[in-house]
């Protein structure tokens, strides 16, 4: 199975303090929630996920200045507890870095869902996707994405098994769902579509 593109580099500030998430073949990973403000000045709180031993040269306190290089993970959350789709920011690189925040992704892939395109009650145009982006050793991360415009359009004409290469951002999204009668808040996460590539032009993250 051929290894796709899954780059992604973020600057923001870490919005609390790193927590213990899991522990995979003895190695404890922690989660960082990373807060990436926009050029809108909206902000997403994206989650990074770094091995304790990653974090050992820095001594990191919420609101400190943090990039990340690495990759975006999927897995399927079977708790019955918050979102189905876990979507969080796998650290290759960490570093205390000042800046302008930033939030750079670069994806290829195979569609694996009929892409949605629909309007939004503004009378935006907007198309939905699944991205299935291989890693090595056999297994793959399923990236909600979204395109909107003609950027749109142009994914509604695909199909299924189609390669799509793309060039992006992570963002979260706050919705509310009902549960038991109850209104619960809750965080998407997606891949916002910015331009279309041919999977052989990608500049250094």
């Amino acid at each position: 199975m051929q290894t796709n593109i899954n780059r992604i580099f973020l600057r923001g500030r870490l919005a609390a303090s790193p927590a213990l998430s899991h522990t995979n073949h003895g190695v404890e990973y922690l989660t960082l929630p990373l807060a990436v403000r926009r050029l809108s000045g909206a902000e997403d709180r994206l989650n990074v996920s770094a091995s304790r031993e990653q974090l050992a040269h820095l001594s990191l306190e919420p609101g400190d200045p943090l990039a990340v290089r690495g990759e975006v993970r999927t897995f399927n959350n079977r708790s019955g507890v918050g979102s189905r789709l876990v979507v969080s920011v796998f650290a290759r690189e960490l570093s205390l870095s000042e800046g302008e925040d930033e939030n750079r992704l670069e994806l290829s892939g195979t569609l694996c869902k009929p892409p949605a395109l629909r309007s939004t009650p503004l009378g935006r145009t907007i198309c939905d996707m699944i991205l299935a982006v291989n890693r090595r050793y056999g297994r793959a991360d399923y990236l909600p994405c979204i395109a909107w415009g003609s950027l749109a359009y142009r994914c509604g004409e695909m199909s299924v098994g189609d390669q799509l290469s793309l060039e992006g951002r992570l963002q979260s999204r706050i919705y509310t769902k009902e549960v038991d009668g109850a209104l619960l808040e809750r965080t998407a996460f997606e891949v916002s579509v910015m331009s279309l590539t041919d999977g052989d032009t990608y500049a250094p993250l």
